[in-house]
Parts: C-alpha cells; structure tokens; sequence
C-alpha cells in the first residue's frame, strides 16, 4: 500500500521516522490557509487537515493519505504563520508571559476513499521574554515560516514554563495521533 504524505515539511518527515515510517512519496497539498471568518482555531486546523489531505488524495488515488495542520492560538485569535519578522515579533509580543494553545489536526484517508480525523491541543505557557531575549529569537531566523512565529523544536523550548499535552503536535505531527491513525489503516510501523 503506498503511503503518501501530504506535507514538505521536513518536521513532519522527522516525527514519522520515529515511528520507522517514510512515504512512498511527499506530495504537498497548496490550499488556501487563511482563516475563514469567524472560524475558531481548531475548526480551522480540522478544515485545513481535511482539505490538504482531500486534494493530495485526489492526485492518489489507492494510496494512504496523511495530512496535518499545526495551529497556534492566543484565546480565539489565531496566530499567522510568521513569513517576517514584524509578524514574528507581534506573535512573540503576544505569547510573551502568557498561556496559549496549540491545536494539531491529522487527517488521514485510505485506500478507499475513508477519511478519519484526530486532534491533539497542547496548552503552554511562555516566560516573559525580556526584549533582548526577542531580539536573539529574531536574530535567530528560526521563526520563519513557523505558526505562531516559534519553533519548539529549537531556542524557543527555552522559552516554555510549562506544556501540557503533545511536544510533538506542538511541532506539527502529534506522533500519539497518527500512529493510531496509522495502525488502523493497516501500516506497519516501526
């Protein structure tokens, strides 16, 4: 059974080699991420895990599919994914001292055309950032392309006081989630 997955980030690839999977081919999905109105964090990373996967699926057809989403939320607002460094302060400004959610969506649609979901939400909290703490993040370049405008997986974990949920989900595959996914579909894993 070919497994493909519907993302290029090299985090996802990352997480699904701890769990002794590669994809038989990466094939990213190019969907429109932007928030619906009034769309609520989670329903919006749902939405766009479904969708990503539905149309990577499309151009598959036969293969196992998996798709995810990665969204940072202060409260109801979501955080854009950081493509400069004015929004990447603005993120980090807001964070700064504060608690915050990160919802993780996986999709994943198999051989016949079945879609099936599962979501993982972290709750973290952030030191207060002194301003020449955000300056170095800044400096740093790390937050480019990242929701939220941080990337657990380097300095910014220095940054978390705390963090209940999934390390990996925060990164962008909550690896618990789709292993499950995964072995229900018949994948062998690692």
């Amino acid at each position: 059974m070919r497994f493909v997955l519907a993302s290029a980030s090299p985090r996802r690839l990352e997480l699904l080699a701890r769990l002794g999977i590669t994809p038989d081919a990466i094939d990213p999905a190019d969907v429109d991420e932007s928030p619906r109105r009034l769309e609520l964090p989670l329903p919006h990373a749902r939405r766009l895990a479904a969708e990503k996967a539905a149309v990577v699926a499309a151009r598959h057809p036969g293969s196992l599919v998996l798709a995810s989403d990665t969204v940072v939320a202060c409260g109801r607002r979501i955080l854009p994914k950081a493509e400069d460094e004015r929004t990447a302060r603005q993120c980090l400004d807001l964070l700064s001292g504060r608690r915050h959610r990160v919802h993780s969506t996986v999709t994943l649609i198999d051989a016949e055309g079945r879609a099936r979901h599962r979501e993982s939400t972290s709750v973290l909290a952030f030191k207060r950032l002194s301003p020449q703490e955000a300056d170095a993040y800044l400096a740093s370049g790390e937050w480019h392309g990242k929701a939220g405008g941080y990337a657990i997986q380097g300095f910014a974990e220095s940054f978390v006081r705390s963090l209940a949920g999934s390390h990996s989900g925060v990164m962008g595959l909550p690896l618990f989630e789709t292993r499950a996914l995964l072995a229900a579909a018949g994948l062998t894993l690692g």
